[in-house]
């Protein structure tokens, strides 16, 4: 008999599974991807897999610099909290300059691994249409919640949910680069230690082959929308190229396609001398452990599929690019979570039940997995008869939490990546190293709160390894 039921088995809810099992608790997983038909099997939009915690638009974890960055300052606390997440990331690391990035076949299978192998979990292929009426639940359920239980989750909310699209980028076959005239090269030689780095690969532009690509982004044949979509926003954070393109002709080159920190090492030419940044620049990082995989790095999209391949092949380097998976769109749903949900993720309307992750309107996978962590470690003390104290709001996780569950504005609620603006300001420290102070204060304050709470250094002492 399970005590607790989490819906969906994303990030968000593998993480709220392993955080519970692992404090003694039985959890039942509903993953409605890879059900019988007789148990409403089913996918979404944009999943191709029905693997737990499959990683449907970038490989990306972000930054992993736990110094000078909010998001690396996230990763070194799940780190602290024992996270799934965050051990099968390094189980599956591929090379990404100073970002993480996973294989995400890899990646998703060892989350799976993980959790089938833990007594205490059990993964039910099903769907669930309706929020139950009683007992310990969360919804992890994420932006492409299964109508039927949006449904249900706007009867208990008495509100719609809020919408937003989504895009997904391009992955391109490695052996389709013409690496005569692209690169591997991060930006300013720098990777996650700080040291030189070839973990990106490069594709240079003149100016005129920029602009042309740039008109060809906006005269481009896009994905129609349906009348009820016309008024959703995107999410600033995952903004389509084409979108990005609209905002001017300069937009693009000062950001996906910067080019600044990259010197084209090939022999020199009118237009590319050696040694010297191109005009603009695409980047592709690498998707997979064999390195046969690379997407282009913000370029999400919602070009039709035979424009993407025409116009991405007009890219030097990409001009016979086979492409393994090409862009798309998809509609996200999100609660307005600070006037439905208290300080411990509970719906204000029906107490037994937590939402986690990004229906939240937390955006982003490492933010998703965190706020899943996070309401998997309230729902074991709430059994357990413990009191819960969160994360002060000087950390990274608790900045977060805080952000979602009241701090910010109901009435123009939007999804937010975790960022140094959620965090209590340090106005007494120079704008150089501001950014250090505020992850200096985030680790001995985060490390004041575990020791609060009797957690040790490096999360429970009896969490399991996860596989290779």
């Amino acid at each position: 008999m399970h005590e607790v039921h989490i819906i969906g088995g994303g990030l968000a809810g593998s993480e709220a599974a392993w955080q519970l099992a692992r404090r003694g608790v039985r959890v039942r997983l509903s993953e409605m991807r890879g059900a019988p038909e007789e148990r409403g099997g089913g996918s979404t939009a944009a999943h191709h897999t029905d693997g737990l915690a499959e990683l449907v638009c970038s490989n990306s974890f972000r930054s992993d610099d736990d110094e000078k960055n909010a998001v690396g300052l996230l990763h070194h606390e799940m780190r602290r909290l024992g996270s799934l997440v965050m051990q099968a990331g390094e189980a599956s690391r591929v090379p990404a300059g100073s970002a993480m990035a996973v294989d995400r076949d890899a990646f998703s299978e060892a989350v799976e691994s993980a959790l089938e192998a833990h007594p205490n979990v059990t993964i039910v292929r099903e769907r669930v249409d309706v929020l139950p009426a009683s007992g310990p639940t969360i919804v992890a359920t994420g932006p492409l919640t299964a109508a039927a239980l949006a449904d249900s989750i706007g009867g208990a909310t008495g509100a719609d949910s809020l919408a937003f699209f989504d895009a997904i980028a391009p992955i391109v076959h490695r052996e389709s680069i013409d690496m005569d005239i692209a690169w591997f090269q991060s930006r300013w030689d720098k990777n996650a230690d700080g040291g030189g780095s070839k973990d990106y690969i490069n594709c240079p532009m003149t100016r005129e082959q920029y602009l042309a690509f740039h008109q060809g982004l906006i005269d481009g044949e896009k994905t129609a929308f349906k009348e009820w979509e016309a008024s959703t926003p995107y999410f600033q954070g995952c903004m389509p190229i084409e979108v990005m393109a609209e905002r001017g002709v300069d937009t693009l080159r000062y950001g996906p396609m910067k080019p600044v920190g990259l010197d084209n090492p090939h022999d020199p030419t009118p237009e590319f001398p050696q040694g010297r940044w191109p005009y603009a620049a695409v980047q592709l990082r690498q998707d997979n452990k064999l390195g046969t995989l690379w997407n282009m790095v913000g370029f999400q999209t919602k070009l039709k599929h035979a424009e993407q391949v025409r116009l991405f092949r007009t890219i030097p380097g990409l001009e016979n690019a086979e492409f393994a998976r090409l862009g798309g769109l998809h509609r996200n749903t999100f609660l307005n979570a600070p006037r439905l949900l208290d300080r411990q993720l509970r719906l204000r309307a029906a107490q037994h039940i937590r939402f986690a992750g990004q229906i939240t309107g937390c955006e982003g996978y490492v933010e998703s997995a965190a706020i899943g962590l996070v309401a998997g470690m309230m729902a074991a003390a709430e059994l357990a008869g413990k009191a819960w104290a969160s994360p002060p709001p000087t950390t990274a996780l608790g900045a977060l939490l805080a952000h979602i569950t009241g701090d910010a504005e109901a009435a123009d609620y939007q999804p937010m990546n975790v960022n140094f603006g959620l965090f209590p300001p340090l106005h007494d420290v120079k704008k150089k190293s501001r950014k250090e102070a505020y992850t200096e204060r985030g680790k001995a304050e985060f490390g004041a709160w575990l020791a609060e709470r009797g957690v040790a250094e490096r999360g429970l002492a009896e969490r399991e390894a996860v596989p290779a």
